[in-house]
């Protein structure tokens, strides 16, 4: 699996706002860019603003999503079983409304930058991570507000030294020990996670803080 250290080397954990959108699952659109979507550097005011309030709203059952969330989770999981990486793109979008996939801005094509991503080149690794990401429980952010997100893995909104011991267990069906131990310098997970709108886009798949 990918490591943490890995995807430092890699400038894929650079500290950086995110300021675009991202595709539907129903269809293509525009959307206003957002310097302030959740996903990137406001994860540290999440995690602070989840320390000093109630416990995040944590769910595993699907059918309490809406359903252009479910839809889109179901594509995505489709997608990344298939074993082609290709089947992604028509989900990322472009120009302005694509996913967010770097918080550096991408210069490339994002299916090249996911393969190049990937351990094996082929994108494989990066499809594993995203269908293991989607198969956890799950986190409504910023609820009834215009940057409302349903976020995969749910322990990205958790202190990551807080887990519960089953918790514990799910984290490590995403990260390694020694990621884990890496993390908790940081004081919070920063490996990869999915962000998808009410609406049904796609908003990011990133790693970093």
């Amino acid at each position: 699996m990918m490591s943490l250290r890995m995807l430092m080397l890699a400038g894929l954990l650079a500290v950086m706002p995110i300021s675009c959108g991202t595709a539907t699952a129903q269809e293509a659109g525009t959307e206003t860019a957002d310097p302030d979507a959740p996903g990137h550097s406001r994860g540290e005011q999440l995690r602070t603003q989840a320390a000093e309030s109630a416990i995040p709203d944590i769910r595993t059952d699907l059918s309490t999503l809406p359903f252009p969330v479910r839809k889109m989770r179901e594509l995505l999981l489709e997608a990344a079983r298939s074993g082609d990486i290709e089947k992604l793109r028509p989900y990322i979008g472009e120009g302005n409304d694509k996913t967010i996939l770097s918080f550096g801005g991408l210069q490339q094509d994002p299916i090249t930058f996911l393969k190049e991503a990937s351990g094996d080149g082929e994108g494989y690794e990066i499809l594993a991570i995203l269908i293991d990401l989607l198969e956890t429980g799950f986190v409504r952010i910023e609820a009834d507000t215009e940057n409302e997100l349903y976020v995969w893995p749910y322990f990205y909104s958790i202190p990551i030294d807080k887990l519960t011991p089953q918790q514990s267990v799910e984290m490590y069906r995403v990260l390694t020990h020694g990621d884990y131990e890496e993390m908790k310098d940081f004081g919070a997970y920063v490996f990869y996670r999915v962000g998808i709108t009410p609406q049904g886009r796609w908003r990011f798949f990133v790693a970093g803080d």
